[in-house]
């Protein structure tokens, strides 16, 4: 799922090194960077609202939404899409209300 989101502008700092940054492996095993915005609990499960780093993606300002699975291993986590629609807005809604005065949304 991705919907829109642009940030503030009266937030942003030309050339602020990101820390807040995730390496996560699309279906062909490459590399992609996502910017960590927030973690939502719904449903009694965790949600990640992510933001593409690259600048070349087809609509700019996309977040992603991913569920978080427990792996073998507690250092790590599995990251796995969601789709459920219903699920996807519910968790979408939870994050503009928890920062509606940090984005400006685009319906």
């Amino acid at each position: 799922m991705s919907d829109d989101v642009n940030n503030n502008p009266e937030n942003a700092n030309e050339g602020e090194e990101l820390d807040n940054i995730l390496v996560l492996n699309d279906e062909n095993g490459n590399e992609v960077e996502f910017e960590f915005l927030d973690l939502i609990e719904y449903e009694g499960e965790e949600y990640v609202v992510l933001l593409p780093v690259e600048e070349d993606t087809e609509e700019p300002g996309e977040v992603v939404i991913l569920k978080i699975e427990d792996t073998e291993s507690q250092d790590e986590e599995s990251y796995v899409s969601v789709d459920d629609e219903e699920v996807l807005n519910k968790v979408f809604e939870i994050f503009k209300q928890k920062f509606e005065d940090e984005f400006n949304f685009v319906d």
